[in-house]
């Protein structure tokens, strides 16, 4: 039996954690429905439901993955109740794993591409219609889009080929640490931009009267829905990296550290943003134009907007690249743990299959753009499984698997989240009571809502 790798360090597992947490979602997202709804007002907001249901699903898949020293493939074997059929949601887990890097891999290429375009130059002396242009016609291309898809799955997998320490850890640490000096750079630039206060006056000062106005049920919505979905909790994605984990630190405090990197990068992004747009009159729109059509145009306006806009897809690159090189991670390591493949098998194999079922993401954008269901395109009806279906659900799952005694149980949960130094999980009455009654209740609704926004729309 192959002896199972190991962290080389603390940094290592916090960093790769964050890595797999931090994706596009903190930059594209968060930022804007921090504006939309009254700016700090929003944030607090934020915080609140973040410590109230990301943080102790964190730290359940951590002890998940440590307590089995498995993958999702073989972790609930391991610790569920003889005869009980847990282990069965190994397979939605790994579908999710599946279904995210069928859409995320086109998104990361895209960022590749945006970051090499501006080296080039290809924004220089554009207009704002020219610049919209550029983000149509690399989406409408479809040979373009599977060489920068392939590109950055190549490269995720050739991390992925040096191991846990060797490859993954020790380029992941460089990755992060180069991610956290640009995003620091950028907002000292764009803090330094004219009238970037009044940008930070729209962002960070609570507006609690623009919150009413969008609506407070609305606000307390997609503050719980981001608070979820950006931590990548559900589908063993965290999991994997509690099976790298020896018993020298409790579990809550490096959940904290893996949140608080996570809420840093999504802050820090909208600090660059609203500064950057207020000082040239630019609207921070939502989602893809943002980060396409937006930027583009504040850093044509910028003096030295070149380097920093390729400064800017860099970061975003490597946001990107993080979470695909983590969830690469796992599904080779799942493979592994249920079929005993070599690394080598698991890693030619997985990588074909991945790269594979990128196309239909990309085919629906170009050859396939008349195929919808409900009226979403392939790329949204892969998000919305996903984001809408395998995450809550399996955060539900690890919920119900560490707090009954159907599955691994409390007492099992608090014992492995507890060992070692540092923070201790609340071993008490009424945190066990929200996490088996209240939590899972949110989750759902969070999960019902989906729907309902959906049928609505």
């Amino acid at each position: 039996m192959e002896k199972r790798e190991k962290f080389g360090s603390r940094l290592g597992f916090v960093l790769i954690s964050a890595g797999c947490a931090i994706g596009l979602g903190n930059v594209w997202r968060f930022p804007f429905i921090t504006g939309k709804y009254g700016g700090g007002a929003f944030v607090l907001l934020y915080l609140v439901f973040l410590i109230m249901m990301g943080l102790p699903i964190v730290v359940m898949e951590f002890a998940v993955g440590r307590a089995s020293q498995k993958s999702v493939a073989k972790s609930f074997d391991v610790l569920e109740p003889k005869g009980s059929k847990w282990h069965i949601y190994r397979y939605f887990a790994m579908a999710g794993n599946f279904l995210l890097m069928m859409f995320y891999t086109t998104i990361g290429g895209w960022m590749l591409a945006y970051f090499v375009k501006m080296l080039q130059g290809k924004f220089v002396a554009k207009s704002s219609k020219e610049i919209e242009g550029i983000f149509a016609e690399l989406t409408s291309n479809r040979n373009e889009m599977i060489v920068w898809m392939v590109v950055i799955s190549v490269v995720a997998l050739i991390i992925c080929s040096g191991g846990l320490q060797k490859g993954v850890e020790k380029i992941t640490v460089i990755m992060m640490t180069s991610l956290l000096v640009l995003i620091i750079l950028l907002v000292i630039r764009a803090l330094t931009l004219p009238n970037a206060a009044e940008g930070l006056k729209f962002y960070l000062v609570p507006d609690f009267k623009k919150m009413m106005e969008a609506g407070l049920s609305n606000a307390i919505f997609d503050a719980m829905g981001q608070a979820f979905f950006t931590l990548s909790v559900g589908i063993g994605a965290l999991s994997i990296f509690g099976s790298y984990l020896g018993p020298e630190r409790s579990l809550t405090g490096e959940a904290i550290s893996v949140t608080l990197l996570d809420t840093f990068v999504a802050v820090m992004a909208g600090l660059i943003i609203f500064p950057a747009c207020f000082a040239f009159g630019v609207n921070p729109g939502q989602g893809p134009g943002l980060v396409f059509v937006t930027l583009p145009n504040v850093f044509r306006e910028m003096p030295g907007g070149r380097l920093w806009g390729a400064l800017f897809f860099l970061f975003m690159t490597f946001a990107a690249l993080s979470t695909i090189v983590a969830v690469f991670q796992n599904i080779i390591q799942f493979a592994r743990d249920l079929w005993g493949w070599s690394l080598k098998k698991s890693l030619l194999v997985n990588g074909a299959l991945l790269i594979i079922l990128g196309f239909p993401c990309i085919l629906g954008m170009t050859d396939w753009s008349s195929f919808t269901i409900l009226g979403k395109g392939i790329m949204d009806i892969e998000d919305f499984l996903v984001s809408n279906n395998l995450l809550p659900l399996g955060s539900v799952i690890y919920l119900m698997f560490c707090v009954t005694k159907y599955g691994w149980g409390w007492q099992g949960f608090i014992k492995e989240a507890n060992t070692g130094e540092g923070r201790k999980f609340p071993d008490h009455k009424f945190v066990r009571l929200y996490l088996t009654f209240i939590l899972p209740l949110i989750v759902l609704f969070i999960f019902v809502q989906g729907y309902l926004g959906m049928i609505k729309a």
